[in-house]
């Protein structure tokens, strides 16, 4: 029947019982399948994790610098991976270590929610924190600055610019190896 109209058998659905087939040009629905798979794509949305170290007794200044770095991750709709390592006897002390990661997921709380309880895994301790919605994220408390948007500013001038003296802006050097006379 396919062939009488001069088109392809062109099996559709090899899973289902019986297999689906369609009669049909197959080349026009090799580019019909390599469009709606390259439109797919583009609309996927790909998240990326990012991970942040801690250790069971991170200096403060440390932890601000750690925590603020989760902010900017969460803040651009980027996952974060808490991780706190534990070496040698610290180990024996796991509550420590607990304190520490539920201390820093109550900070970032205004920003993003944890997707699971800390847990214990290996020698160190994981938890997995998703940002919230947009809308009900707080604001970023230092956005950064994009130094290669901003306009560069022209050099000021003080007043003794002439047309006469822009032209002999270098006649005052002095080069090396140069002596005045």
């Amino acid at each position: 029947m396919a062939k009488a109209r001069g088109l392809d058998l062109v099996e559709v659905a090899s899973t289902a019982r019986p297999p689906v087939c369609q009669i049909c040009d197959f080349g026009k629905y090799k580019y019909e399948q390599a469009k709606k798979d390259k439109e797919q794509k583009k609309n996927k949305i790909v998240t990326k994790i990012k991970e942040i170290q801690l250790r069971p007794f991170t200096d403060p200044h440390d932890y601000q610098y750690k925590l603020q770095h989760a902010i900017d991750f969460l803040c651009e709709d980027m996952k974060v991976k808490v991780l706190l390592r534990f070496r040698g006897r610290e180990n024996a002390h796991k509550e420590y270590g607990f304190e520490t990661v539920k201390k820093f997921v109550s900070d970032l709380s205004p920003y993003g929610k944890a997707d699971t309880e800390p847990r214990k895994a290996g020698r160190g301790i994981t938890v997995m924190l998703a940002p919230l919605a947009p809308s009900k994220r707080k604001e970023n408390p230092n956005p950064k600055k994009h130094h290669l948007h901003e306009v560069a500013q022209e050099p000021q001038d003080n007043g003794n610019t002439t047309p006469e003296n822009i032209n002999n802006a270098f006649d005052d050097l002095e080069l090396p190896g140069e002596k005045q006379a």
